[in-house]
Parts: C-alpha cells; sequence; structure tokens
C-alpha cells in the first residue's frame, strides 16, 4: 500500500477510527446522583454497543482507506471501499439511537433514568465524523488532497534512467543563460571551424529539440493513465506522492513514463505539481 495516496479525508477517516476506539473504553451509561468513581460498562461490555457502533466503524475506515490506497479484490462483483461507506454510515447510525436510549427497554418500567455516558456520546461524535469523511472525500477538492506532500528527491531519481541533475529532475540546477553550453546548443567555434556567418543556421536547426524538455511532476489525486492508441481502458493510475517522468507533449495532455517503465497519456495536467 503507498501511503502517499491516501488524501486529506483518508486522514480524516483514520483519525476518527481512533477516536470511536478511544471512546469505546469509556463509559456508556450515566446515572444523575451517582458518584463518578461508579462502575458503568463500557462498550466492550455491551456486545450491541460494541458490534453496531464500535466494530462497524473500525471495519468501515479499513474498508475504505484500503480502497483508496491499493487495488481491493471485488467479490461477487462488490466494491469493498463503497461497503465500508455503508458499514460507517450504519455505525453512526447506530451510535445515534444508543444516544437517544442507552439503556434500551431497561428503563422504560421506571426507577433510575439512564442517561448516554461519555463513551456514547464520543461515538456519536466519531461515527458521524467517519461517515461523513468517507462520503464526502471524493466530492469535496480539499479532502482529496493528498495528506503527506510528495517529497522532493535530490540525489537518486525514481526511474535511474539519467543521473541527477539531469533534465527537469527535481532540485536540478538549469545553466544560465550565457554559461556553459546549452543542451542541444553548439559548442564555441573549433579551431578550423565553420565561418561566423553559418552559425545562425546552426542555431535554429538545434532550435526545434528545445521545444519540450522532460520533466518530473507529482499529481494532486490519484489520475489515470491511458494507452497511447487511445483506448479508454487506463494501463496503470498515477498515485499522489510518486514523481512521474513527462517525456512528450500531447496538445493538453502529457506523455508520461511510470516507474516499471510504462508510458501512456494523463489526460487531466491540472494541478499537477512540477519537480
Amino acid at each position: 500500500m503507498n501511503i502517499r495516496s491516501l488524501t486529506r479525508g483518508d486522514g480524516v477517516v483514520i483519525g476518527a477510527a481512533v477516536l470511536l476506539l478511544i471512546s469505546s473504553f469509556l463509559d456508556i451509561y450515566s446515572v444523575d446522583g451517582v458518584s463518578d468513581d461508579a462502575d458503568f460498562p463500557n462498550a466492550w461490555e455491551s456486545a450491541p454497543v460494541l458490534m453496531g457502533v464500535v466494530l462497524a466503524g473500525i471495519v468501515g475506515a479499513v474498508l475504505v482507506v484500503l480502497s483508496r490506497g491499493m487495488q481491493l479484490p471485488k467479490p461477487a462483483g462488490v466494491d469493498l471501499g463503497q461497503f465500508g461507506v455503508a458499514f460507517a454510515v450504519f455505525a453512526a447510525w447506530s451510535a445515534l439511537a444508543n444516544v437517544f436510549d442507552p439503556a434500551g427497554g431497561a428503563d422504560n418500567g421506571g426507577g433510575v433514568a439512564i442517561d448516554a455516558g461519555a463513551g456514547l456520546i464520543l461515538m456519536l461524535v466519531g461515527s458521524v465524523l467517519l461517515a461523513a469523511a468517507a462520503i464526502a472525500t471524493p466530492l469535496v477538492p480539499a479532502l482529496k488532497g493528498a495528506l503527506l506532500p510528495a517529497p522532493r528527491p535530490q540525489t537518486q531519481q525514481p526511474h535511474g534512467a539519467q543521473p541527477p541533475g539531469g533534465y527537469g529532475y527535481p532540485g536540478a540546477q538549469q545553466p544560465q543563460q550565457g554559461q556553459g553550453q546549452p543542451f542541444g546548443g553548439q559548442p564555441q567555434q573549433p579551431y578550423g571551424g565553420q565561418p561566423a556567418q553559418q552559425q545562425p543556421q546552426q542555431t535554429q536547426a538545434a532550435q526545434p529539440a528545445a521545444e519540450f524538455s522532460p520533466f518530473w511532476f507529482a499529481v494532486p489525486v490519484p489520475r489515470p493513465l491511458f494507452s497511447e492508441d487511445g483506448s479508454p481502458t487506463p494501463i496503470a493510475e498515477l498515485a499522489p506522492g510518486t514523481w512521474y517522468l513527462a517525456v512528450e507533449s500531447r496538445g493538453p495532455a502529457l506523455i508520461a513514463q511510470t516507474q516499471d517503465g510504462r508510458r501512456g497519456v494523463l489526460q487531466d495536467t491540472s494541478g499537477i505539481q512540477r519537480g
């Protein structure tokens, strides 16, 4: 699993699941007039709360995060990521029901009134936050951003095709105008070289090679990479937090190369981070 492919929304989902786990160790009941030192049960002593809220929410969070960080199998054609969202919504619904009636039907006959304890209240907050993040992450641009920023490699490039400091490599220093010999340019006139009047033609001949300079880039969100033959089926998915090499431009699209050497067309180049 590529950790850098996780989004900010996935971070919220993970945080909400941790809050659910913490709340499961707190009291689920509260009774007016009873000392705070009284021994009330927590979620691990109540099967309906444990199964319907805590475990359902944690399982939903795991499925949601794994489905966005790696390719999960689809048993019987079921998308496990969507199944995780359903678990998250169910956990929030169950938490709300338990807060409204923490004792179930036990206090309907009169006697001591039992209210929701700190554990149930935190479970409601965590499960609602979890369900909201799981649903909104694919829809809200702010939540689709990368959770961890892409690192800028300095001494070792991802592909290994060019040494550090090559074309467009993140952190490489480009020669300034007038200093040194530019890539594809002409060397200084050697001994016995061509007359000076032929140099403009040589410079013009070298200009087309500089129309596109390959460069490294990272995508802000997962983007599909399509085959160069125009097939509508993606051949790979570019993940945030990883550097890819743009080797050619094709109108607004880029021909990109993955770490395993595959080439394809990146049609959506909006918001990419150049190295």
